[in-house]
């Protein structure tokens, strides 16, 4: 097991200028400083970390950090993982296809409520075209689409097959990815670019999409992913920087259609009475994560590749990692179980 902290003491990257910033801190994007608090200055309950970091070494975690209000309180590596080891989102990198596709609206570039062909063309799928018309962008942002979920993760045309009209049927699918055909298309950018220019470059992060089959992943360094989940924490701004609208932001991580309480734009929401879950149509009562807090929303990939943002609690919580139990897409027991450990070291 590793810890890595490092600090500065120039705390000029707080942002006092807008309420919902205000007493956030941001770490520079030239450098690897980013500051930090002590458990004993937040009065959690120090002697209930290392119960939490040997369960994160026991369930294959490669890595795990807390953000508070963005400065650093806790940073672990595990299984020979270090700061600058590279490590996949998976579907966790839904929603930073969720806030470019947010960025290019705000650009004029696209507007959501059009349908996906107006921006990539006809015949991006083999259903009957009056039913391919059916769907637009937000029916991607919100699993909506009505294609068929069950034909495996390829994304060619004759493999998006037409099971229920779109808005009629929710289903996790990775038809989403075509919103980054969409914002090619409409910024004129290669994907990669588009984003580099638009987000990453903008809050310090690195990493890259890699090629995975017909779609890419985005691999980076825990810290930048806890990059972009303190600026979803922040409400998308970056010190002085509106990055992600604030009111397309506000309505990804909340409901975004009657199918499926718990999800919203590619973000996962705790504390809804119901929930689905990917490759079922069963509606499950009760929150995804019981023991977590009501707030909490999700960017959840498979074999538990995870950000937490809790607002009331002020926490960007980051896992990346090997399978903590079994190979999972999303939601897994270990949601609850290391919300469970969390809490105690909070409480």
């Amino acid at each position: 097991m590793v810890f890595v902290i490092s600090c500065s003491s120039d705390d000029s990257n707080t942002s006092n200028n807008d309420p919902q910033s205000e007493g956030i801190y941001f770490p520079p994007i030239t450098s690897d400083n980013w500051e930090t608090k002590t458990l004993e200055e937040l009065n959690w309950n120090s002697s209930d970390l290392q119960e939490l970091l040997d369960y994160l070494e026991l369930k294959n975690s490669k890595s795990f950090m807390i953000l508070h209000d963005g400065k650093i309180v806790v940073e672990s590596y595990f299984n020979g993982h270090n700061d600058t080891s590279p490590w996949y989102w998976a579907s966790a990198g839904k929603t930073l296809t969720t806030a470019l596709t947010g960025i290019a609206e705000d650009e004029g570039l696209l507007n959501i409520n059009n349908k996906v062909s107006d921006y990539i063309g006809p015949g991006w799928t083999s259903a009957p075209i009056e039913k391919e018309d059916l769907i637009t962008c937000e029916n991607l942002l919100s699993m909506t689409s009505g294609l068929d979920d069950s034909l495996g993760d390829d994304v060619s045309s004759t493999n998006l097959q037409y099971i229920a009209d779109a808005g009629d049927r929710w289903a996790y699918h990775n038809v989403y990815v075509k919103l980054q055909d969409v914002v090619a298309s409409a910024s004129g950018l290669n994907w990669s670019s588009y984003f580099n220019t638009k987000l990453r470059d903008k809050i310090g992060m690195s990493g890259a999409w890699i090629q995975n089959g017909d779609f890419s992943v985005y691999w980076s360094t825990t810290r930048s992913m806890a990059r972009f989940g303190l600026l979803t924490y922040a409400n998308g701004k970056w010190k002085d920087d509106q990055i992600i609208p604030e009111s397309y932001l506000n309505d990804a991580i909340n409901t975004s259609q009657n199918l499926n309480e718990a999800y919203g734009y590619m973000w996962w929401l705790n504390g809804k009475s119901t929930f689905r879950l990917p490759q079922t149509q069963i509606e499950f009562n009760g929150e995804l994560i019981p023991d977590g807090p009501a707030d909490i929303y999700s960017a959840l990939g498979k074999n538990d590749q995870k950000i937490y943002i809790s607002p009331s609690n002020k926490l960007v919580v980051i896992r990346m990692g090997n399978a903590a139990d079994n190979e999972n897409l999303a939601l897994s027991d270990f949601d609850n179980q290391l919300w469970i450990r969390i809490n105690a070291l909070l409480n």
